[in-house]
């Protein structure tokens, strides 16, 4: 391999690598354990570049990539769980093999279901019917007490309509950090949907900071503009992270995520 194609090939994984990395952890549910995974993939990259598949898009491939790797370990549960990851892995163990994969591929990364069948090396149709038996099963195991932290009021009233219908209680929303810790304060959450930037100029990972330090097993979903400033690795950074603008099916599915894990990192503004 030449310079310029190895080049070439660090900038397509580059480019690729924040959405990587969205997608480990929110199938871990865990930053660390996410990048972990990501770096995995990396490194199979590196000692053997023919599995990068370069017929087809960059995103694609290096998915493709980290699948093997994902099937072969991280999918497989753990004996040695405790506590509330044990607990997590109770409820996922009780899923269908491959449905949280393929609905996170399809919803989040919005990969067709033909690209989901590539990356997973199953049909279109294989691909399809298990993000239809993720719906049906992820909506009818949890349910749980939602906070929103949103300033946008037709924002804040959508997001309330779909977590809603999934079945979830909204404990309020908050439009500023001081809202949110108020909100916080009067009632416990389940799950906290936050996003960055408030009213007031206030951040929403400052409020999810403060709740933090009283309630660090809270899951928390961050909706932002600009996903990939916080997937970087280089710091404490979200688990769970959908675009905005959001697609419904998003957030049903990185709600139903997070729903399985009860815990998330102090976050750096």
């Amino acid at each position: 391999m030449t310079e310029k194609t190895a080049e070439d090939l660090s900038e397509k994984i580059g480019a690729n690598l924040p959405y990587l990395r969205r997608y480990a952890r929110a199938l871990t549910g865990s930053q660390e354990r996410g990048d972990q995974y990501a770096m995995a993939t990396l490194e199979a990259v590196l000692s053997d570049r023919g599995v990068f598949d370069e017929s087809i898009s960059p995103k694609l491939a290096l998915f493709k990539v980290f699948q093997p790797i994902w099937a072969t370990s991280g999918a497989v549960f753990s004996d040695d769980d405790t506590g509330l990851q044990a607990k997590a892995q109770a409820h996922l163990s009780k899923l269908t093999t491959n449905t949280r994969e393929a609905l996170l591929l399809h919803t989040i990364e919005e990969f067709s279901f033909s690209e989901v069948g590539v990356i997973m090396d199953m049909s279109e149709e294989e691909a399809r019917s298990l993000v239809e038996i993720a719906y049906e099963e992820m909506s009818s195991v949890l349910s749980g007490r939602v906070m929103i932290i949103e300033d946008e009021a037709i924002i804040a009233m959508d997001l309330e309509g779909i977590v809603g219908d999934m079945g979830h209680r909204i404990t309020g929303i908050a439009r500023t950090e001081t809202d949110a810790l108020k909100l916080f304060k009067e009632e416990t959450p389940s799950l906290i949907l936050s996003d960055i930037q408030l009213a007031d100029g206030s951040s929403g990972i400052d409020a999810v900071n403060r709740i933090m330090e009283n309630a660090p097993d809270i899951p928390v979903i961050f909706i932002t503009a600009f996903p990939e400033r916080l997937l970087t690795g280089e710091g404490p950074e979200p688990a769970f992270l959908i675009p905005k603008p959001y697609q419904s099916d998003q957030v049903r599915s990185a709600v139903s995520q997070a729903m399985f894990f009860s815990s998330t990192e102090t976050l750096k503004a």
